[in-house]
């Protein structure tokens, strides 16, 4: 509950999330029918176990469509066929578990160095039955393994993320980054790293289905 609205403003908002919320739902139900149920599998484990495990915030669990699940699917059109994947800072699986869901083709790592949440992956992906997916505890920095494309949501500033993640990607693959409106003003901040470091990143606007809100992205890749 929001303590700044009455009562009626509240019912008010309280009607016009869930309006955006099954709106969403459907949109990417249209967009993506043969993973339609285990996406809904999938949000039944957020709502449940991600909030219970303080994986995502309690106000979250009437998001997880409009927020959590279309922001990851808008990467999916930006990925190429039959890819190696690495989701990095995984947490409760965003964006990694949506994308796997909805395309098989991928081979996706999911890593994270927190033991609570490496838990919460393995149960999760073993409950959904996907086998194109696997989870690795580890920091980024930690892991000697390359993949074509590297992704992440609400981990670090790109600045850091780099740090972190080239090693992954470099030099043939890339990053793409969930950055909603920082985009412009990360990728400035990092302008000498990524010179230093031979890297190009450009900002791309994506969105998973047309009625759903859509998110900025950070690709960086190599400028060979």
């Amino acid at each position: 509950m929001n303590p700044g609205l009455g009562d009626g403003e509240q019912d008010s908002a309280q009607i016009e999330q869930e309006r955006v919320e099954s709106g969403a739902r459907g949109a990417l139900h249209d967009r993506f029918p043969d993973a339609a149920e285990q996406l809904d599998r999938y949000v039944a484990i957020l709502r449940s176990k991600g909030i219970e495990w303080g994986l995502l915030g309690p106000r979250e669990g009437d998001k997880l469509w409009s927020r959590h699940i279309s922001n990851s699917l808008a990467l999916v059109d930006a990925l190429g066929q039959g890819i190696d994947l690495a989701d990095v800072g995984s947490g409760a699986g965003l964006p990694g578990i949506p994308l796997a869901i909805v395309r098989p083709d991928l081979d996706v790592t999911l890593l994270d160095p927190l033991l609570r949440r490496t838990t919460f992956l393995n149960e999760t992906i073993e409950e959904l039955n996907l086998t194109n997916i696997r989870v690795e505890r580890l920091r980024a920095e930690d892991c000697d393994e390359q993949f074509d494309v590297v992704t992440c949501r609400a981990v670090a500033g790109l600045e850091k993320l780099l740090q972190w993640t080239t090693p992954l990607f470099y030099p043939d693959g890339e990053l793409l980054a969930i950055k909603g409106s920082s985009a412009e003003k990360e990728v400035a901040e990092a302008s000498t790293l990524l010179s230093r470091s031979g890297l190009r990143a450009d900002i791309l606007e994506v969105r998973a289905a047309p009625d759903v809100e859509g998110t900025r992205v950070i690709r960086v890749v190599t400028t060979k």
